[in-house]
């Protein structure tokens, strides 16, 4: 990210942008705001944090976090404000400081942008302004501050913060407030949350935002893609990134662009010629379309920028294709958030609340940050300085080093889309034969997952057979064997393009062994559910019978239901939380203009709970009933007497999520006659099954980057094993981790072998006998209002932003 020297008071990186100094002197040309979201609170541990929001340059998810800051700040007792206008706001005062009750920011978590407001403030960057701020806080009572933004607008709130103690003492000096006020208000806390579609704040893997963003690219690229192959184009797509080229990568491998432009990468000289011959290779082997993406700050070695128009005209003038471009814009600031940046910005909001109110005098200003799945606090200012660091190094021209510095996971995806972009000979043929299969029931990411192993083995010299149709297919003789261009264009593919059952081995395993002989197999990958690590299980457990088996196999997640042992995060539960979420969005909405109704929707997922709990926190449900977390008729009481009380104030209707096998006696039919019988003269019912809408669809960005990722590590993994137990010509292994589930656990992609996890497992709900996200159910009712002891929270830790910090694989 570009910053200025002092501190960059706004994003200028997109848009026409005029830098015209430090801090202090005239501000940045742009649409934006001054500071993020800020939210503020009096004393915290006896009257909380008053609450007040700034946004500059937007993104999706914030109104999500004002949401869960506000809702957070008032369960622990404190008084809330809302600061509309930004940083504007905070020094003009008045109407612009207004306290925060629950229902202020009831029905916005699906909002794109933020409903309150956002402006430049070129008053803030100087002291005197500063100083108006600190009278306009302590007139409140605000020593609490929760600041949504940049890097720009979170340094400035700690440049305030540090200031605070002079600003008081002019105050009191001045005599505009007293010696008594002063002292009550003698310390600032600040914490940050990073909104920035750019995800270009080195610390966090993932800023606010930056997954919407993501979505609407991809939607872009979807649509495009349509036409193009109609009309055979080539298309030129600009998205935003002036100093960061995450955007552009992200959706460069989601997509499977022909060429990519970053600009901590730039080309190397000639690239015009490298380009321009690789984009006739693929046309001439029968490719309808051309995708080139470009980050509008793309550069060449020089530092000359490389614009899309260039790039367009050369395309024609050098091939003669017929070319497009299409620049984003502010396309991808707007629309409803993901189901991604809602839960992302619902937790990091908790945190926020309970950072501050844990700070201590020497607690330094932090921001609540992803790690994994984990929320963690880090310092601020180191956060601030490496993200200074990898401008620098960009203008250094030290660009592999800015790659490291954006962290290993910014490296990883630059590195495999390198792989998989382009088709190189592999250095020699290997003598090993891989055969990949998807089981189970269809899951969007699995065509990506199988897209990349496919290609990763061809590099790897291997010959790689598809087999259709799962295990029944593999007992059928259904294999082929595939090359790089037979999965072109798999990786926007819903489903599953190689078929899928769920058969399982133990019902055919004779024919199994049989062509597992007969073609050589001497890896195994097979992309599914629940019935895939159970398959895998089985064909380990026979290896004593046969010798065929013991053969390397790997196990990659796909599943909507996220119930497979050995994995945080399954392919496909991504894609069907969103779409869990746009329909019950949709329900809400059918709502806005009837009185008191409550709507009984019942998600898939099996005996698993995550569908249904991530997708209540998503939309702000009101209960969200699972298997895991046992519940009696007591409990279903207590939830119509709060939808009763809920129908007494300004939203008069309700939410309520039911997972398919949460309970064999409360059935969704059960629940509406319940609820219709309670709520009579208060409330009437309506029941939604949503059924397979969960299943269908393109994959979202998460699931492509996911899929492709897995299926790269997972080949990669299995290449290594391969290796290791090839003696005289042959393959055999049989220790327990050469058959293993890979998967993201925590922080980090971890091969569990399918033997351990078997004692983890509950073959008959076919469930994890542990799962992380039921911490995640505590946040769905602490944020629809249910009374719970702030005991069972559990606060993140203060971690450190270092070089090597940065360097440590976590994951995606």
């Amino acid at each position: 990210m570009r910053t200025w020297d002092t501190w960059d008071m706004g994003h200028t990186e997109h848009g026409n942008t005029r830098d015209t100094g430090h801090m202090g002197t005239a501000m940045p040309q742009h649409d934006g705001a001054v500071g993020g979201p800020l939210l503020a609170g009096g004393g915290l541990p006896v009257e909380p944090p008053p609450c007040h929001s700034l946004s500059h340059l937007l993104s999706a998810g914030m109104n999500a976090a004002v949401r869960a800051v506000t809702r957070m700040g008032i369960y622990v007792g404190a008084k809330v404000f809302l600061i509309y206008e930004g940083y504007e706001g905070l020094v003009e005062g008045g109407d612009n400081i207004k306290q925060a009750t629950w229902l202020s920011v009831s029905n916005i978590i699906q909002l794109g942008g933020t409903v309150i407001g956002s402006a430049r403030c070129k008053a803030f960057t100087t002291r005197e302004g500063r100083l108006r701020a600190a009278h306009n806080l302590v007139e409140h009572g605000i020593t609490n501050l929760c600041v949504i933004g940049g890097d720009g607008s979170l340094t400035g709130a700690d440049i305030f913060r540090a200031e605070w103690g002079g600003l008081l003492d002019e105050l009191l000096r001045d005599g505009q407030i007293s010696e008594e006020v002063a002292k009550a208000n003698g310390r600032l806390n600040i914490v940050g949350l990073v909104g920035s579609i750019d995800n270009d704040f080195c610390g966090t893997d993932m800023t606010i935002g930056t997954d919407s963003a993501l979505h609407r690219i991809m939607e872009v690229i979807d649509a495009i893609t349509t036409t193009a192959q109609s009309h055979q184009r080539t298309f030129v797509l600009e998205v935003m990134g002036r100093h960061c080229g995450y955007l552009a990568l992200v959706s460069g491998l989601a997509s499977g662009a022909d060429w990519l432009f970053i600009p901590e990468s730039p080309p190397e000289d000639g690239w015009e010629d490298m380009m321009c011959e690789r984009l006739g290779e693929t046309r001439s082997r029968g490719s309808r379309l051309n995708i080139i993406i470009i980050a509008e700050g793309a550069i060449d070695r020089n530092g000359k920028p490389i614009t899309s128009n260039y790039v367009k005209d050369l395309v024609v003038q050098r091939l003669g294709f017929d070319t497009r471009v299409t620049v984003l814009g502010h396309v991808q600031r707007g629309g409803t958030p993901s189901a991604f940046d809602r839960v992302l910005s619902s937790k990091m909001g908790m945190e926020a609340v309970m950072a501050l109110l844990e700070a201590t005098p020497d607690t330094p200003a932090c921001v609540v940050s992803l790690s994994g799945n984990q929320s963690v606090r880090l310092p601020l200012m180191e956060c601030v300085q490496v993200t200074k660091d990898v401008q620098k190094a960009m203008d250094e021209k030290r660009f592999d080093e800015a790659i490291q510095l954006r962290g290993r996971s910014f490296e990883n995806n630059w590195n495999i889309y390198k792989m998989l972009a382009h088709q190189k000979p592999a250095q020699e043929k290997s003598p090993f034969s891989l055969a990949i299969l998807n089981v189970g029931a269809p899951a969007a990411g699995m065509n990506a997952a199988v897209r990349s192993a496919v290609r990763i083995s061809i590099c790897q010299g291997h010959t790689v057979y598809a087999v259709n149709d799962g295990f029944e297919g593999l007992a059928k003789g259904q294999i082929r064997e595939v090359g790089w261009h037979d999965v072109a264009g798999w990786l926007g593919r819903g489903g599953s393009m190689l078929g899928t059952k769920r058969t399982l081995p133990k019902t055919c395993m004779e024919k199994i062994v049989e062509n597992v002989r007969k073609f050589n197999i001497q890896a195994l990958l097979v992309i599914g559910g629940f019935e895939a690590y159970e398959g895998v299980l089985q064909l380990v457990e026979a290896r004593g019978q046969y010798e065929e088996l013991c053969i390397i196999m790997c196990v990659i997640p796909a599943t909507i239901s996220n119930n497979v042992p050995g994995t945080d995060f399954s392919l496909g539960s991504d894609t069907a939380v969103n779409a869990a979420m746009e329909s019950c969005d949709r329900i809400k909405q059918s709502a806005s203009g009837t009185k008191r109704r409550v709507f009984i929707v019942e998600t898939m997922g099996g005996y698993c709970g995550y569908l249904s709990t991530v997708t209540g926190i998503a939309v702000g449900a009101d209960a969200a009933y699972v298997y895991e977390d046992p519940f009696t008729i007591h409990d279903l009481k207590a939830n119509v007497e709060h939808l009763t009380d809920k129908m007494k104030t300004d939203i008069q209707r309700g939410l309520v999520l039911r997972n398919e096998k949460c309970h064999e006696h409360y059935t969704t039919e059960f629940l509406y006659n319940l609820y219709s019988s309670e709520g009579k003269g208060i409330f009437d019912c309506r029941i939604n099954v949503l059924g397979h809408l969960q299943q269908g669809g393109a994959p979202t960005p998460f699931d492509r980057n996911y899929g492709t990722k897995l299926g790269v590590k997972a080949v990669l993994w299995m290449s290594e094993k391969l290796q290791e137990v090839y003696r005289k010509g042959r393959v055999f292994a049989n220790s327990a981790d050469s058959a293993c589930v890979i998967g993201l656990r925590k922080k980090v992609v971890a091969f569990s072998p399918v033997t351990e996890l078997k004692k983890v497992t509950d073959f008959e709900h076919r469930l994890p006998q542990e799962q992380w996200w039921l911490n995640l159910r505590l946040m769905l009712k602490m944020l629809a209002n249910y009374q719970i002891s702030l005991t069972e929270y559990i606060s993140g830790k203060m971690e450190h932003v270092t070089r090597r910090t940065l360097s440590i694989e976590k994951g995606f």
